[in-house]
């Protein structure tokens, strides 16, 4: 370079750097054809904003569903995402449409990491799951944006297939020990490999047992779901025994605790259950017991499942670097959507921890396409909780992922690759009568105690 133009062009720089930054950019870098919209440009694309953001609440399998659809000045192309807080779905309604709403109109879409970020402290007070439900709806909706303008299923998006399908495991339960496996020699026969083995305990409202004792001639809000450990720590070590001995080792077993057990119970548990090789055991401890796993790992090499109530990172994040978990089973819509979870499964990856993403009936068809794209994508993927969709959920979200010999495949269709049918979702309106399951609140000890449910 001659000295001349070396001079004309330093004194481009420094006069750019003394203008504001918004001046300095369009004289420097993004004046030159970088910047975001200058690659849609490039491509012959118009740049996008957000018209319009909305929530739509439906319950097309009883279970209140939330989907955020977002908008674009593109005719014809939105976003879907998944919102489902099925306790207060009517706050997170709120939280999106008053708040969310207009701080997000007329941004580029395409920026996701940046509307991520600033909608998390939009609110100041944060990692609330209400925020963060309304957020990961919101975020979910923009990746799905992302993959219809690149015209490419999101999986694509995120590097790439690492399987073909997505394992999942399905839950069976039964009364005795006996209709426990029938019901999981069923699971086996439908094609599932990981089967989730639950059985309730005489006398009281056991987790994941449909049928739960209860008195009916008290009003719902007070009425109460009794609740003893004791004999639950000791009958579930008696269920995968006998699921051992009758059904072999041909299939994965896993159990859920739902952390109602006293730690000190919970830890007894963990090792009696050793010997029957689970795939893993959920949810040994609360949240707010996390501090008992580095208690655990000495004690037991059964694999434990923990985090679907997590909202901040640092109820995670020592578990993941401390290596006192093995599977990381947070809710995607919880979390902050796709872009939250995609990093804790890159963190995971770095100390051998696998998924096994949330995905029971109060994640919508929406946030399953979404966990589904995620699992295809990234090599630590462990299992995916599934569930077979009904045909008014298949109705009303058409493009649901295809549940086939115990495992998920994706479609190939641009972005999430699932749509909703609004006039369906009309069709199934959340009943706010009551506003949510009063249960979650009600289970007690004999002597009247409230305890986790």
């Amino acid at each position: 370079m001659h000295r001349r133009d070396w001079l004309k062009a330093s004194t481009l720089g420094v006069s750019a750097a003394a203008l504001p930054l918004t001046q300095a950019l369009e004289a420097g870098a993004f004046a030159q054809g970088f910047g975001p919209q200058a690659a849609a440009q490039g491509q012959n694309l118009p740049g996008l904003r957000i018209t319009d953001v909305r929530t739509i609440l439906t319950q097309p399998a009883g279970i209140r569903l939330g989907v955020v659809k977002v908008l674009t000045s593109e005719p014809g192309l939105y976003g879907l995402g998944c919102a489902t807080f099925t306790q207060r779905a009517r706050v997170v309604e709120t939280a999106i449409d008053k708040y969310l709403k207009p701080f997000l109109i007329g941004k580029d879409p395409l920026q996701i990491e940046d509307i991520f970020q600033s909608s998390f402290v939009s609110s100041y007070w944060r990692n609330g799951p209400v925020l963060g439900n309304a957020l990961s709806g919101v975020d979910m909706a923009l990746w799905d944006i992302l993959g219809k303008r690149a015209n490419q299923p999101l999986y694509q998006l995120f590097g790439g297939k690492c399987r073909e399908h997505v394992e999942t495991y399905c839950h069976t339960n039964g009364r005795t020990l006996v209709e426990c496996e029938q019901a999981v020699r069923a699971a086996r026969e439908r094609g599932f490999r990981y089967i989730r083995a639950q059985i309730a305990v005489p006398g009281l409202a056991t987790y994941g047992v449909a049928g739960a004792a209860a008195n009916d001639n008290i009003p719902p809000n007070r009425r109460p779901q009794l609740w003893e450990p004791g004999p639950y720590v000791r009958l579930v070590p008696k269920l995968f025994e006998h699921l051992r001995k009758t059904i072999g080792d041909d299939v994965e077993l896993l159990h859920d605790m739902h952390e109602r057990v006293p730690p000190i119970l919970a830890m007894k548990l963990a090792r009696d259950l050793e010997p029957f090789r689970l795939f893993f055991l959920e949810d040994p401890f609360a949240p707010e017991d996390v501090g008992y796993f580095e208690k655990l790992r000495p004690l037991t090499t059964t694999p434990i499942a923990m985090g679907e109530l997590f909202n901040n990172a640092n109820e995670y994040v020592p578990l993941i670097a401390n290596r006192l978990i093995d599977f990381i089973r947070i809710h995607l819509s919880q979390i902050g959507g796709l872009t939250m979870s995609r990093k804790v499964a890159a963190l995971c990856e770095w100390f051998s921890v696998r998924t096994a993403w949330h995905g029971p009936g109060d994640v919508s068809p929406v946030g399953h396409a979404a966990n589904v794209h995620l699992d295809l994508a990234i090599p630590n993927f462990g299992i995916q909780e599934g569930r077979d969709f009904t045909q008014n959920e298949q109705d009303v979200f058409p493009g649901c992922p295809l549940l086939r010999n115990g495992a998920y495949t994706a479609s190939n269709r641009p972005g999430l690759g699932i749509d909703i049918n609004e006039e369906a979702a009309r069709r199934f309106p959340i009943t706010d009568d009551p506003p949510f399951d009063y249960r979650w609140g009600n289970y007690r000890r004999r002597d009247g105690t409230i305890v986790r449910p």
